[in-house]
């Protein structure tokens, strides 16, 4: 099946693609939080540029976009499942030195 081309400026999406992104985002939704909750939030930054939080973030720009209100907390809640800080007290620990430290080195590279 060959992919569907789609303009960055593309404001319309039909109903069968909106399906498809939806189900991935829930996969990846429930990959990064059932399957690996042991990789930290700041390790996925340091390697991918994005975490579980930001997807909260983007979930309330996305909504936001849409004439819908939310805050940061629901927005969370909707991507972790529950209040974060339960899931934070629950998987996220303290970030290390090193961590820290290679977050500052991603960070600048990166911009």
């Amino acid at each position: 099946m060959a992919a569907r081309a789609r303009s960055p400026a593309m404001n319309e999406i039909d109903h069968e693609t909106l399906h498809l992104e939806a189900a991935v985002f829930r996969r990846l939704r429930e990959h990064l939080l059932d399957a690996r909750p042991d990789v930290q939030n700041i390790d996925l930054m340091i390697l991918a540029g994005f975490c579980r939080n930001c997807l909260a973030d983007w979930y309330r720009e996305a909504a936001e976009a849409r004439g819908i209100a939310m805050t940061k907390d629901e927005a969370r809640e909707a991507v972790y499942g529950r209040p974060f800080a339960e899931w934070k007290a629950e998987h996220q620990r303290e970030a290390t030195p090193e961590q820290l430290a290679a977050f500052e080195a991603a960070r600048k590279a990166h911009g």
